[in-house]
């Protein structure tokens, strides 16, 4: 059911966006995290992972929130050390969030692959129980590459290894 929503709101947000759903490309990792799901989603579902969670990441310099309460409509900027790229910040704006079904994700506005190539970028949280203690926190990165740059082959570079990683250290040593 969870991958059905996934396709379903891909499909419709793609046409929303004017882009082809079958021109969005896929990264989706998965994370076991000893801490129930319904903890690990508070700590996604608000502003837990800009107030708490993205400051501490190596390369951060600052985040903002730039409008909104942390729920749909909410846009945010972090601010970074600059890359190899010249990037420096990332603009996003949350368009699902789903108590039910645990599920948040995010357009980004401005920044990582959308300044070298890319015409979409939208990063997803699906959050799983797996047990009554445990759960799976799955990141979907999809993107849409401009056709004058397909031969570079252009990928993001949102830290989300990273921002998962940390969330589950967080959430561990908070349970």
């Amino acid at each position: 059911m969870l991958k059905q929503f996934s396709l379903v709101f891909f499909v419709l947000f793609a046409c929303y966006v004017g882009v082809n759903s079958r021109e969005l490309k896929h990264i989706t990792k998965e994370l076991e995290v000893n801490a129930p799901a319904y903890e690990a989603w508070e700590l996604y579902r608000n502003l837990g992972l800009i107030n708490i969670i993205v400051p501490k990441l190596p390369n951060v310099q600052s985040t903002q929130v730039l409008k909104g309460d942390g729920g749909v409509g909410t846009v945010a900027k972090t601010t970074f050390v600059p890359d190899e790229a010249g990037n420096s910040s990332y603009t996003e704006e949350f368009i699902v969030i789903d108590d039910k079904k645990r599920v948040k994700a995010a357009k980004a506005l401005e920044g990582d692959c959308l300044a070298f190539g890319c015409s979409v970028l939208i990063v997803e949280f699906d959050i799983k129980e797996k047990s009554q203690n445990s759960c799976i926190i799955k990141s979907i990165i999809s993107y849409a590459v401009k056709k004058e740059f397909e031969a570079k082959d252009p990928k993001p570079t949102v830290a989300v290894e990273a921002i998962t990683q940390a969330s589950k250290e967080y959430l561990e040593r908070n349970n």
